[in-house]
């Protein structure tokens, strides 16, 4: 099972709990961009993975989508555009963006949607964690793009607008091919338990970030 760099800890919870149930069963955590992540999973060689995907989750494949949010550009404090609530696509580019890498379904939402605008913008910086990207944005070194939730501690140090012509929103997903492992099956329930009801299967804490 995999994971891209996100809040995960629902499935944390998950592995937590079906490793304590099953103690014999070994479980390979590794992170990856979602969309090796997708490949794995098609292939075989991946058995659950948590990925980012843009409006939907891949086609082919079972997923249950957990979390989907429309991007937000996130701004310092003194940015020119911090008494904004709302800004366009071309605005922001004017400035130059801070990101997550490609590959990433924030990534793609943001790509599709400047692609669409015939924009070119001037990503000068990535990183693989949000909060990297937000911390770069904090200290002035481009517009961070981001999921509205990213941004919530960083509540006081950026202030997020809402962009009008991102209408897609990134999804954050579980996929899985159809199986008939019992283990796996077990895991997805653990899974689907942690993410949708979170107060009900909090356990001991738990290391990793996913199985394979």
């Amino acid at each position: 099972m995999t994971a891209p760099s996100c809040t995960v800890t629902p499935l944390f919870d998950a592995i937590a709990t079906f490793q304590l149930a099953h103690p014999g069963v070994e479980i390979a955590l590794f992170e990856d961009n979602s969309d090796r992540l997708v490949q794995g999973v098609r292939s075989g060689t991946t058995d659950l993975a948590l990925i980012g995907a843009a409006g939907t989750p891949p086609t082919g494949l079972e997923a249950l989508s957990v979390v989907s949010e429309r991007l937000v550009a996130a701004v310092p404090s003194g940015h020119p555009l911090a008494k904004r609530r709302r800004a366009t696509l071309a605005e922001i580019s004017a400035y130059p963006i801070v990101c997550l890498p490609e590959g990433t379904g924030i990534r793609t939402v943001f790509d599709q949607a400047c692609a669409a605008k015939g924009i070119q913008p001037d990503i000068v910086l990535q990183a693989s964690a949000p909060g990297a990207v937000a911390d770069l944005a904090v200290r002035g070194l481009g517009i961070a793009i981001l999921s509205e939730s990213m941004t919530s501690n960083y509540i006081g140090r950026l202030h997020a607008l809402a962009v009008d012509d991102i209408e897609t929103p990134s999804v954050l997903a579980l996929i899985w091919t159809a199986t008939k492992s019992p283990a796996l099956r077990e895991l997805l329930k653990n899974s689907r338990d942690s993410f949708i009801n979170p107060q009900t299967s909090q356990v001991q804490p738990a290391s990793g970030r996913a199985a394979r």
